[in-house]
């Protein structure tokens, strides 16, 4: 299953960090379709279903064979007048509350309820969302046993009816991959932040065995959560980060030292950390997140940034990427 190849991440128009105004939300997803993009990912997780309803308003009217949609099941949304308005990172969310559910029933619902909010009958992609141990701790085995007895067999069902086109993992993590490939049939991945400029670490177990499996994979936090699109030391002073958390000090010296090279060549941080992930050939898309226009301008523009050979060439020779992973061809 391929996507195109730069996709709409819908998790800061589901008021990610700060919040957007529901008409400028909707305007940067019918503006992204004018300019090309054809891949939208959204989950009930953004905004509490806020990602999806504004995905849904702004690409209505488009023929639903135009473009690829894909959402997310793991978290069903529970109506609460009482819900903070402020939850999981997001800010202004719609009054409802979280209850995590991987059974076979809870997907079914939670496929019907996003079904609803997008305005659609199918999706072409469903993802198995934040089935790892770093969100789930020490109940995660459970967690994973239950999506992989009762999420998979209810997305199983859907891709034989056609109401999904097919499934697999929306996760930051690699092990968890690897098990549930060992466990079940998966058409896709959405992996974020674990094949950029500073972690290929999906590389050597993974992307082979993708590959051998004929399994895509999307490649979500290109930016590593931050720091591959604000460089080392941002502009409003703030702090730089990696992995969803301040950057540490090894990380800071890695990105100066790409920053050197990509000053030496007048290739932006940015356009690197965007354009290094497809080079891959198990790699089918990446997806970075987008709040404005101007945003998005911006990463088109990054995407389409003419990098020179001797960029990525000069990065190997001094350590900074593997010799054994593939560069973009000039």
């Amino acid at each position: 299953m391929r996507a195109p190849r730069l996709g709409f991440g819908g998790a800061p128009i589901g008021n990610l960090f700060a919040s957007v105004e529901d008409d400028a939300a909707i305007a940067v997803v019918r503006y992204a379709f004018d300019r090309g993009i054809r891949y939208f990912d959204t989950a009930p997780h953004y905004g509490n279903g806020l990602s999806e309803r504004r995905i849904s308003a702004g690409l209505r009217g488009i023929g639903r064979d135009e473009y690829v949609l894909s959402s997310k099941v793991g978290r069903i949304l529970v109506a609460d007048v009482h819900a903070p308005r402020d939850q999981n990172s997001y800010v202004d969310v719609l009054p409802f509350r979280q209850r995590w559910d991987y059974s076979r029933d809870g997907t079914l619902r939670s496929i019907d309820d996003s079904l609803a909010r997008l305005g659609t009958s199918r999706l072409d992609v469903v993802y198995i969302h934040d089935i790892d141990r770093r969100t789930h701790g020490a109940v995660q085995p459970e967690r994973f046993r239950e999506a992989m007895l009762g999420a998979a067999a209810a997305l199983t069902e859907l891709r034989q009816q056609r109401v999904i086109g097919g499934f697999g993992l929306g996760v930051n993590d690699v092990q968890v991959c690897i098990d549930a490939l060992r466990c079940i049939d998966l058409d896709v991945l959405l992996l974020a932040g674990r094949y950029t400029l500073l972690d290929q670490s999906a590389s050597a177990e993974l992307f082979p065995l993708c590959q051998r499996r004929g399994v895509g994979i999307v490649i979500g936090g290109p930016f590593n959560s931050g720091i591959l699109a604000t460089g080392s030391h941002p502009s409003d002073g703030s702090a730089a980060y990696y992995d969803y958390a301040p950057a540490k000090p090894e990380v800071m010296t890695r990105v100066e030292a790409i920053e050197s090279h990509c000053r030496a060549f007048g290739v932006p941080l940015a356009a690197a950390a965007l354009q290094f992930p497809p080079a891959h050939p198990a790699v089918t898309g990446v997806v970075a997140g987008v709040r404005s226009t101007d945003e998005l301008d911006q990463n088109l523009r990054l995407a389409a940034w003419p990098i020179p050979s001797a960029f990525w060439v000069s990065l190997r020779n001094n350590g900074l990427i593997p010799d054994d992973v593939p560069v973009p061809a000039a």
